[in-house]
């Protein structure tokens, strides 16, 4: 079948709702996510406040919108090196340059929770495509911890019996755990860099970074 034709109404909406967007990054951007104001983004564009309202309902509407849009890239870039191949180290070093690219994306989705804020359930579960591509290579190598971490450390117990966060997947325990550790241990990394908590201690992030990658992959 062939799928239906956007009529110019809905290309119209369509683009103006991309607009808007463009205008709530560049807004967060200088004021953060908090800040966020569908008002002064509704007078930037020349509109009143409540025509911009027919394309969101409230600034949640939005702010999930950008979300949405941020997990989604995200997960698209590790899905699509994980289909290439990638191991856990690259899954990192594709993490680290996605963040790069655009901070401020990326601190929407793992910065400090905005108030009031709940996001609805389908974010969720595209962040969990995130996951699934690290618990896929995570059990692909073996699923070992790393060398400085023991065997026998009560973490690997308490995970078999709380996995609720992996959903299904058929990851055992050790698998668990490295992905665990991979993923917590990077974004720490990541959130002090792009925040600027490096700068002005002499040290390279980047140096930084990767000696944790060989670590958590060694």
């Amino acid at each position: 079948m062939t799928a239906a034709r956007e009529t110019p109404r809905e290309r119209y909406r369509s683009q103006l709702r991309a607009e808007i967007k463009e205008h709530a990054w560049e807004q967060i951007a200088t004021a953060g996510a908090p800040g966020l104001s569908l008002n002064a983004i509704a007078k930037r564009m020349g509109m009143s406040g409540p025509a911009l309202y027919r394309y969101f309902s409230s600034r949640d509407e939005l702010i999930t919108e950008l979300i949405r849009d941020a997990y989604r890239g995200l997960a698209d870039t590790v899905r699509a090196a994980a289909a290439e191949g990638a191991d856990l180290a690259e899954l990192g070093r594709t993490l680290r340059a996605w963040a790069l690219a655009d901070p401020q994306r990326y601190f929407l989705i793992y910065g400090t929770p905005i108030p009031g804020y709940h996001a609805p359930d389908d974010v969720t579960e595209t962040a969990s495509q995130v996951m699934e591509c690290l618990l896929d290579a995570a059990r692909s190598s073996g699923g070992d911890a790393p060398h400085d971490e023991p065997d026998d450390d009560p973490v690997r117990a308490h995970l078999a019996e709380h996995r609720e966060w992996a959903a299904d997947h058929p990851a055992d325990a050790a698998a668990l755990h490295r992905a665990l550790l991979f993923w917590t241990r990077l974004h720490g990394i990541l959130s002090l860099e792009l925040a600027g908590h490096f700068t002005g201690m002499g040290l390279d992030p980047a140096e930084l970074y990767a000696s944790e990658l060989r670590t958590l992959t060694r």
